[in-house]
């Protein structure tokens, strides 16, 4: 059995710098905008339950979103969680629709206990956003025939260190500290149909190295051995953010530094909460709010709104001990509503998921699955709808336990 994890623990070290540099795994033109579209760090068990966190606080499952959630490993357990996704979509505007399909290695976190058994100790590599598109834009009907094209690569990535602990035997507080980088390409060319007029190309690159915090808190306590209620909420503060912009015009073949631009990073809450019957039935619910309207952005204040999301789940396993194999299996369901924080995009961005889980045999394993189906935009303008498979691999092992001889 610990042969068994530790090649797993090798596989999880050799992936993690793909996760780092093959982090893009969006297509969508709505990446375009702001720093890309954002990840919300939920792990693929809880993407199924709509993507809530915040109140979660669950022994199985690494909860990279909820800092004050990591005290819940047992004192002789270390866990992995290694994700992958694959997403299908479909985009449509006046000019008809078109089909794209991409997936790549997403997410690794470790989680294990750290001094004692309560304190609890998590670190991974995330995504924090995803830069992904390609559009072409024809005008035919003026005297010079013309083609706009745009298309963008990158995001930001984030290495994560987080520390929790119990205060007392109802109350835990956590904090994480992530380091940021990485860079966005946003390209536009301008072709002209006669050859005696030469195209035009801009390349803007966005280049990010920063470290930002995130605070968690967490209140349970189970009532009479079944029911068992979580409260938990996070915060992050507002803080400047080290971006450089710069631009490439091919007209003076120049890079040409814009340097006076400021960011910030937004503060940010969330609030949530889950009940647990018998440890059988969970439904959580989730409220976050990122107030990038208040947020610099290429030194505006305002450039951006403040984005809000609201999740809801459930959870259902029979029995997680019992003998039958189909009565160790948890099944999810959720939804999510949520605004963009491009000023820009009105419409919401509304999803529905479902998955399974299937423990593995003689192991503390369980392979989750989710598949999530969204629908962002406006019909003629720009809408997306999309279809993304999630797999994760949770891993628990006794390496901490002593054996008695």
């Amino acid at each position: 059995m610990r042969n068994y994890a530790y090649i797993l623990f090798l596989m999880m070290l050799f992936s993690a710098p793909l996760s780092i540099v093959a982090q893009n795994s969006t297509s969508s033109p709505y990446s375009r905008f702001g720093l890309g579209e954002l990840n919300d760090n939920v792990p693929g068990a809880l993407r199924a339950m709509g993507g809530v966190g915040t109140g979660m606080r669950d022994k199985r499952v690494i909860n990279p979103s909820q800092p004050a959630s990591f005290s819940v490993v047992d004192s002789t357990t270390f866990m992995f969680d290694l994700g992958l996704s694959a997403m299908w979509s479909n985009y449509g505007d006046a000019t008809g629709t078109r089909n794209k399909a991409n997936g790549n290695l997403e997410y690794l976190t470790m989680q294990m206990p750290f001094f004692w058994k309560y304190i609890g100790f998590s670190v991974g590599v995330l995504p924090y956003s995803q830069v992904g598109y390609d559009l072409t834009d024809s005008v035919k009907n003026v005297p010079h025939r013309y083609s706009k094209t745009y298309s963008g690569q990158g995001g930001i990535t984030q290495v994560y260190g987080g520390l929790s602990f119990n205060i007392v035997n109802w109350v835990a507080l956590g904090a994480s500290v992530y380091y940021m980088f990485g860079n966005t390409v946003n390209n536009r060319v301008l072709t002209f149909s006669e050859t005696t007029l030469s195209s035009v190309s801009q390349t803007t690159t966005l280049r990010v190295s920063d470290v930002r915090f995130r605070y968690g808190a967490q209140f349970f306590h189970t009532f009479a051995e079944k029911h068992s209620v979580v409260l938990g909420a996070t915060f992050e503060n507002k803080s400047k953010f080290n971006a450089k912009l710069t631009t490439l015009e091919t007209v003076t073949s120049d890079t040409i530094p814009l340097g006076d631009n400021e960011y910030d990073l937004p503060m940010m809450y969330s609030v949530g909460a889950s009940y647990t019957y018998a440890n059988r039935l969970t439904i959580g619910a989730d409220y976050t709010m990122t107030d990038w309207s208040n947020a610099l952005y290429k030194s505006e204040k305002g450039a951006l709104r403040s984005r809000m999301k609201i999740s809801v789940g459930a959870e259902y396993c029979h029995n997680p001990y019992g003998k039958r194999y189909i009565e160790r299996m948890p099944f999810r369901l959720g939804m999510n509503i949520s605004d963009s924080y491009v000023k820009s995009i009105t419409a919401k961005d509304f999803s529905v998921s479902l998955g399974v889980g299937f423990p593995l045999r003689n192991v503390a394993t369980v392979i989750n699955t989710s598949l999530e189906y969204g629908h962002r935009g406006t019909t003629g303008v720009l809408q997306e709808n999309y279809l993304r498979l999630t797999i994760n691999a949770s891993i628990s092992e006794n390496w901490f336990f002593k054996r008695r001889l």
